[in-house]
């Protein structure tokens, strides 16, 4: 790619840009450790949720969706759309509990929960593991990504520095990287919130323009069905959102899609797995983001917003990029016929000045909102989880904003690291993730029952881990590679094994004591049949849960109005206009729904907060 004056021009500046906020909030940011991981508790939802989404576009992930597409058509999507269940959920039934609970971290929930050693074990392990291993391999990988882009965007030479040979590329995302790491660790939350909204536009316009572009470059849209028939073999095997079709027959599902894995994606995964972005329950940066918001309802419209923008809207310009590059390089990109990397190819080929330049700028956007909230967020449970909690509990603030710096270069550090031996944890990843495989369930009760305890975490967590190991050696050679039977079967027998286990464990040991259990429900409130025991011994009688029955139609509007905006706007892409345009009339609807629900709810708590607070019965 030939970048002219104005395209660096573009570039320069957007770094400039990035580095001004940085050092603007840098007083801020550094006042006390909530201020520097929280943003003080003050961020309306618009920002909070800008930067959730943002967070979750990363360098990667156009390369990732345009593989998927290439392989699958746009039903590909299903393997990570699925989640929008659980991101509602958070919605309706964490997002406000999570505000209430005031922690600083999701981590530090475990010791508001739970009582005594367990829970300190508990929250000690999970602050370690979230912020080192887990962390230092989203930032690898994000990174590994950031360099594959450079690699075919730019064609840097390695270069002579001192008399060693370093590689252009990695001169170049050490760039993004350390100044990445100059705004996180200076400013804190501050900085990485109001550059994400920055970068999301910047990033945002680059892949609409580039979808604009690519479907030029294939002839426009009706050429480009009719290339993706011959291909997938109809137009609608392409670029239909279902990954399933109506034959003579009955339903059917394509070839990469049984039924089986099907059915576990859409009724099982989304509530029992957990996995960074998307927990069953809540939690991670999502989790940070609420924490941070003004208000309970800022927080819940945050976690709404980033639902609605990262499932409906974001996913577009990447699926149209993806699908022309099946037209535009047939045979992917280079000898191992690389796919992913077509979405970059496509912006070398087709994009003039200064779009040229924007996308690069789009591209750094993308890998540095990723990079600037992992880094806060380990940091955050490194100093808040570990530090503080067992290290040293009674230091001044600006100690700890001052440890919380270094806790950031020290995994900027480590990261590198990890990109380089990326080769070899790539394994690692799905090995790490499959401590959590089954863990959902016990995520999602710990807010709606009382009698689970430490010990319920604890043995899913190790239960997870082992028997998804042993599903997925007993699983090996069942199945073709590929085969996302064996996925689903690894799913189902890690949920069924761990859950059985875990529920065994919770009535064979101790509840936590009703002290504890009190406290954790004056502070939070969840309500429910759950909590009744506690609920009316504290004389607040049988309280619903947040929301009562509205919860529950609130999570389904969700649903709907999100899938119906998905599936409109793809129709109205592709020249459907009656069929999208009746789909977004749904979704409308659906959002109406909502809207009028959280009038109602809002007007239900202002005259419960007339009401004077139960005494506690003893």
């Amino acid at each position: 790619m030939n970048l002219s004056a104005i395209d660096w021009t573009i570039v320069v500046a957007y770094f400039a840009l990035s580095m001004g906020i940085g050092l603007y909030f840098t007083k801020k940011g550094g006042e006390n450790i909530e201020e520097y991981f929280l943003s003080g508790r003050n961020v309306p939802w618009w920002l909070a949720g800008a930067s959730m989404v943002a967070t979750t576009f990363a360098a990667d992930t156009p390369l990732v969706v345009t593989g998927l597409v290439a392989a699958h058509g746009v039903a590909g999507n299903w393997l990570w759309w699925n989640m929008l269940m659980s991101g509602m959920l958070t919605v309706f039934f964490f997002a406000r509990l999570w505000r209430r609970a005031g922690v600083m971290t999701d981590v530090e929930f475990a010791e508001l929960r739970y009582s005594g050693r367990p829970a300190a074990a508990l929250r000690g392990f999970r602050a370690l593991y979230l912020a080192i291993p887990i962390n230092l391999i989203i930032l690898g990988w994000v990174t590994r990504a950031m360099i594959k882009i450079l690699t075919i965007s730019l064609g840097l030479r390695d270069i002579d520095v001192a008399g060693v040979t370093v590689s252009g590329e990695i001169i170049a995302v050490g760039i993004c990287f350390v100044i990445t790491v100059a705004y996180s660790a200076g400013a804190g939350m501050w900085a990485v919130l109001w550059t994400d909204l920055v970068q999301f536009v910047i990033k945002m316009a680059a892949v609409i323009v580039l979808a604009v572009f690519a479907v030029r470059a294939v002839g426009g849209s009706d050429a480009l069905k009719a290339g993706l028939a011959t291909k997938f073999g109809s137009a609608d095997a392409a670029i239909s959102v279902l990954p399933v079709s109506w034959t003579t027959s009955g339903l059917a599902a394509y070839a990469w899609m049984p039924l089986l894995a099907l059915f576990v994606f859409l009724s099982v995964q989304w509530w029992a797995a957990w996995y960074p972005g998307a927990e069953p329950g809540g939690g991670g940066y999502i989790a940070q983001r609420i924490f941070s918001a003004k208000t309970e309802r800022d927080g819940v419209l945050a976690t709404l917003f980033f639902q609605v923008a990262h499932y409906a809207i974001r996913p577009w310009p990447w699926i149209i990029t993806g699908l022309c590059t099946v037209l535009l390089y047939p045979n992917g990109i280079g000898p191992t016929q690389d796919r992913e990397a077509a979405f970059v190819q496509a912006f070398v080929d087709l994009l003039p000045t200064p779009w040229a330049g924007f996308m690069m700028a789009g591209m750094a956007a993308a890998y540095m909102s990723t990079v600037g909230t992992q880094l806060n967020w380990g940091a955050s449970y490194l100093v808040n989880d570990f530090y503080k909690r067992f290290v040293n509990k009674s230091a001044s603030d600006k100690h700890y904003v001052s440890v919380s710096r270094w806790a950031t270069v020290f995994l900027f550090l480590a990261s590198i690291f990890v990109t380089m031996q990326l080769d070899t944890v790539e394994g690692a990843w799905k090995f790490l993730l499959a401590l959590g495989s089954g863990t959902g369930l016990v995520l999602i009760l710990r807010w709606y029952w009382w009698r689970i305890n430490a010990w319920s975490e604890i043995s899913a967590m190790i239960a997870s881990f082992v028997i998804s190991l042993l599903a997925i050696v007993g699983m090996r050679g069942r199945f073709p590679a590929g085969d996302l039977r064996t996925d689903a079967w690894v799913m189902l027998i890690t949920v069924v094994s761990s859950t059985i286990i875990w529920v065994s464990v919770t009535y064979l040991t101790s509840p936590e004591p009703d002290s504890k259990l009190e406290s954790f429900y004056q502070r939070v409130r969840p309500g429910g049949p759950g909590w009744r025991r506690i609920s009316e011994k504290l004389g607040y009688g049988r309280e619903s849960i947040p929301g009562g029955a509205l919860a529950w139609t609130n999570w389904l509007a969700g649903i709907v109005a999100v899938y119906a905006s998905l599936f409109g706007i793809g129709k109205l892409i592709f020249g459907e206009y009656l069929t999208g345009a009746i789909m977004l009339i749904v979704a409308a609807l659906a959002f109406g729904w909502i809207a009028k629900a959280f009038r109602e709810e809002d007007a239900s708590e202002r005259g419960q907060r007339d009401v004077v607070k139960p005494a506690v019965v003893n």
